[in-house]
């Protein structure tokens, strides 16, 4: 039977997406226990780690090769400015490049956002102020509530400020909602353990 050009370029199409779907990096628990102990050491023993490892999965794939097209790198996908900074106050954090400094340095980051976000987030939401302004930064949701507060909206819940996302100036507002929402995925995905689920 001969192949027609149309079938032969879907199928060199479906081999393609097959192959790069097997090169892809499976999610595993080999930092777990990164994730655990400097989740512990900056948010305390009742903190759920589990939520940073999701993070990293939406941030990387928990991929130490990851590198974005602003120059952020590794599994948190830091800024090598944001790195150096925090290595000033966490001088054993010795390498960017090192998985295990790399996720204590975006856990240590987080950190310093939720002390932040303490006063100016509703308890329920404060985790996703806190993940937005990993990935926007705090000074672009600040604007955001400030949009929310114009509009007599309670500046202090996410539902208002994803009401108002488009409205703030000089944000990539849909890239910001998405990974808050991927990372909630990721963890829906995850037993107690941390194990992701199928």
């Amino acid at each position: 039977m001969k192949i027609k050009q149309p079938q032969l370029l879907f199928l060199t199409f479906i081999l393609v997406l097959l192959g790069g779907a097997a090169l892809a990096e499976p999610v595993t628990d080999r930092h777990d226990n990164t994730f655990r102990k400097y989740s512990k050491r900056f948010f305390g023993p009742g903190h759920d780690w589990r939520v940073f490892k999701a993070q990293a999965m939406a941030e990387s794939n928990l991929s130490m090769n990851a590198k974005s097209w602003v120059g952020a790198r590794g599994i948190m996908q830091l800024m090598p400015a944001t790195f150096r900074e925090i290595q000033s106050k966490n001088p054993e954090f010795k390498s960017i490049n090192d998985p295990e400094w790399n996720i204590a340095a975006g856990i240590y980051y987080d950190s310093q956002l939720w002390t932040q976000w303490n006063r100016d987030a509703d308890a329920a939401d404060r985790p996703r102020f806190m993940l937005g302004s990993y990935n926007a930064g705090r000074r672009t949701l600040l604007r955001a509530q400030d949009v929310a507060r114009a509009k007599t909206l309670k500046h202090t819940i996410w539902p208002s400020i994803r009401a108002v996302a488009p409205e703030v100036r000089d944000w990539r507002h849909q890239e910001t909602l998405s990974y808050i929402e991927r990372i909630e995925a990721h963890l829906a995905r995850m037993d107690g353990h941390g194990h992701v689920l199928k």
